[in-house]
């Protein structure tokens, strides 16, 4: 009998469409069909890609709203900001197209003895993705993209409840004319995810997900000597130093909170402010979190929208109670409200102390852990105590002195200075520790599954 899923609406708790789950030998042609056209596509010039690149991107514009609609129904994300992650996903596109070639261009190299070296970048194969839900297209596209350009095939398992969107952008990915095949989307449950991961035609995985998860998919990937990038969680600390404009870093903060109703792996979660001026900024911070209210997401007066899904509701709420019924004190929110929908308040906990789920773990909803530091080394002890190093911030006056304290003190993969975490098309994303490792944009993520193949010509 055929598996089915259900996608459900997190703001009216309805279902929104059943789909069939792929039985193993569709999944597994779906492989070689990918396999296939790679076999193809890996012979083509760098200006084809790019202009597949910059045609997915015309596309994504051309469906922009259908797609953003559809986000929201999926998994809640306020319509604006779902707008906001099509225009990333453009700018993406874009940025690849025009830079990749650069990236990925063939290097010359005099030998010691003399001779002639070619360093020359070789697409790896296909290449399978296992997304999450709290972006559903972002998480795509910057995996995707980057092998495309590079000249992988690739696949997608999506997360079951933004299945609806995996489809629509596989869709956005042959109307833009890429090759039949040379993406594809899995609609299969985790037992099947393991077969393709087997499967002698994936040469690498890429996951975005939780440590735990990371650590499975390192482990099956790793059986088969496959290389994997992994973007797993965070705890990402902000830290307010005393100097900092109060106002700017208050705003800053609930922002990187509440953005994408706080389910985001970068987002700001730990702040850690010195005593000094650790009672204005509570009290500001306090005040401005209360101003975050929660509602219907397709609506222009709620500033957060339902968690994507009851469960991760309900684990939240256990985490802020655990934290709770170990000292921790609730300055606002910190209760479910009675009314239909996954939605949870903006809540901070103050009085946090290792050994809390507030103050050791992921929170990956709208809730701030909110902690004091005696002076700027104390700060940044905290904030590198985590098993965690996706991301971080720094607020001060003094620019050129975050910098260098981003650089010798922050062990994460990005800081933000004066503002919150969003990734740039330009810029590397990933993190370290329990993070994951391997990163994406940049550049970089072009070059994570590729070959990097020494052809030699010495001197007789």
């Amino acid at each position: 009998m055929s598996q089915k899923i259900k996608t459900i609406n997190p703001a009216t708790e309805e279902v929104i469409k059943e789909y069939t789950l792929m039985q193993e030998a569709e999944a597994i042609k779906a492989v070689e069909d990918c396999h296939e056209a790679f076999s193809k596509w890996k012979f083509t010039s760098f200006e084809e890609r790019t202009s597949k690149l910059k045609a997915i991107a015309a596309e994504l514009k051309k469906n922009k709203q259908q797609l953003v609609e559809l986000m929201t129904q999926e998994m809640g994300k306020l319509l604006k900001q779902g707008e906001q992650e099509i225009d990333l996903c453009i700018a993406i596109c874009e940025w690849t197209a025009e830079n990749g070639p650069e990236n990925l261009k063939d290097e010359e190299r005099t030998l010691p003895e003399g001779g002639k070296g070619l360093i020359t970048y070789s697409p790896l194969g296909v290449i399978y993705g296992i997304q999450p839900w709290n972006f559903p297209a972002y998480q795509v596209i910057r995996y995707a993209i980057a092998n495309l350009m590079a000249g992988n095939g690739v696949l997608l398992k999506h997360a079951e409840s933004v299945t609806g969107s995996g489809l629509m952008i596989e869709k956005i990915f042959n109307d833009a004319g890429l090759p039949e095949n040379l993406f594809k989307v899995l609609v299969i449950d985790h037992d099947l995810s393991d077969k393709i991961i087997d499967h002698e035609l994936v040469r690498g995985v890429t996951l975005t997900g939780s440590p735990s998860a990371g650590r499975i998919i390192a482990k099956k990937a790793g059986e088969k000597l496959k290389k994997t990038v992994l973007e797993l969680g965070s705890n990402d600390a902000y830290i307010v130093l005393k100097d900092a404009d109060l106002e700017l870093a208050v705003k800053k903060c609930v922002q990187g909170r509440v953005y994408n109703n706080g389910e985001t792996c970068v987002a700001a979660k730990r702040f850690i402010v010195e005593e000094e001026i650790y009672e204005d900024f509570k009290k500001a911070f306090v005040e401005k979190m209360k101003t975050i209210t929660f509602g219907d997401p397709t609506g222009d007066e709620a500033k957060i929208g339902p968690m994507a899904r009851k469960d991760l509701r309900d684990e939240l709420h256990d985490q802020v109670q655990e934290s709770v019924n170990k000292g921790a004190k609730v300055l606002c929110g910190g209760e479910i409200p009675n009314q239909k929908g996954y939605y949870y308040p903006a809540t901070i906990l103050d009085n946090l102390k290792p050994g809390m789920p507030a103050y050791d773990d992921e929170l990956f909803g709208p809730v701030a852990s909110l902690i004091k530091a005696k002076d700027e080394e104390d700060a940044f002890n905290i904030a590198n105590s985590s098993k965690f190093g996706l991301g971080g911030g720094i607020f001060t006056k003094d620019e050129e002195k975050a910098f260098e304290l981003a650089k010798k003190h922050f062990d994460t993969g990005m800081v933000f200075i004066n503002s919150f975490g969003l990734a740039q098309p330009n810029m590397p994303f990933g993190g370290v520790k329990d993070s994951g490792y391997g990163r994406e944009h940049g550049g970089f993520g072009v070059k994570e599954f590729v070959n990097s193949k020494a052809i030699m010509a010495l001197n007789k």
